[in-house]
């Protein structure tokens, strides 16, 4: 699947409010829009406000969760664990949302939540979006429009190149790890020992960062039902955890190419391909399997030593 693929299918998730992405017993699959949240001991990065914005950020629920879009200036929000427990590992988590939402409950504070309950830090990234309208109603239909065909055969060239399509976001990322590793010290973590781990768009972007991020080098990634599309793979690719449901609706027939990349170029990889679980699962607690991830997701995390105080 090309670039161009894997943002169409993304942006075909938001329309259809995430498809598969609600717990078992689905609160309340309606996009209802609430006051924007506070968001204790968010910092805003130096990346600077999305160029040419006219819409503000603005929050809403779905299956229980929130929700930011329009997301004009980036934010990096610290969950630091007990000093006594701290590893000294590190993880930036981002969201997913097809680059139009951010799932900040479900892919944001629930994952950092449980991070830190390992004695892992934990930062939610609140990355830049692409515009949409102010408007609920507005913008279903606007999505459902963008992604039609003849607005599919309008886009320009150039665009399968995540350097070029996703430079606001990857800047953002790139800001969240220089943060990080400035005031390490203040905040207990080893430089060395940063990763990211993203969901769905947010592993896009964590695939970007790793392979055009230049000085944020993650130190680990984890792609959490993200496109697993075949790209080269550098020699020093860092190790690599990923999880997708069998049944997931957007990437689950795109072929492993990504993992068999990771694998002929003799880098560490661990791949998860549940039975059941749909597309965007998270945190949620589900009856399907895929529930386990982020146990597993620690297992992974504790054999390669971070877990470990100073390891």
């Amino acid at each position: 699947m090309t670039m161009q693929g894997i943002r169409r299918a993304l942006g075909a998730a938001v329309v259809t409010a995430v498809l598969c992405a609600g717990p078992a017993l689905a609160q309340n699959d309606k996009m209802t829009p609430i006051a924007t949240p506070a968001q204790p001991g968010a910092i805003v990065l130096n990346t600077g406000p999305l160029p040419g914005a006219t819409v503000q950020e603005s929050w809403h629920t779905q299956y229980g969760s929130q929700f930011a879009r329009n997301v004009t200036v980036a934010t990096l929000t610290p969950f630091l664990p007990d000093p006594a427990r701290a590893t000294g590992a590190a993880v930036i988590v981002a969201p997913g949302g097809g680059f139009r939402t951010l799932s900040m409950s479900n892919e944001g504070w629930d994952v950092a939540k449980a991070l830190n309950a390992r004695g892992v830090a934990a930062f939610v990234l609140k990355y830049r979006l692409n515009q949409t309208p102010a408007d609920m109603a507005a913008f279903e239909r606007s999505m459902a429009e963008m992604f039609s065909g003849a607005a599919r055969a309008a886009r320009p060239p150039g665009q399968d190149d995540p350097a070029r399509t996703l430079a606001p976001q990857i800047a953002d990322a790139r800001a969240a790890f220089a943060l990080v590793r400035a005031r390490a010290g203040e905040w207990h973590v080893a430089p060395d020992r940063i990763g990211m781990a993203g969901f769905s768009a947010g592993a896009m972007l964590t695939m970007a960062t790793a392979l055009h991020g230049q000085d944020a080098k993650p130190a680990f990634i984890a792609n959490i039902y993200g496109p697993l599309s075949a790209m080269k793979v550098p020699a020093d690719a860092p190790p690599m955890f990923v999880a997708l449901a069998a049944d997931d609706p957007l990437f689950a027939k795109g072929g492993f190419g990504l993992v068999e990349g990771w694998r002929a170029a003799g880098r560490p990889v661990e791949f998860h391909l549940y039975e059941q679980g749909g597309h965007g699962f998270g945190m949620y607690p589900k009856t399907t399997t895929s529930t386990g991830w982020f146990d597993a997701f620690a297992r992974w995390l504790e054999m390669h030593g971070y877990l470990k105080q100073g390891g």
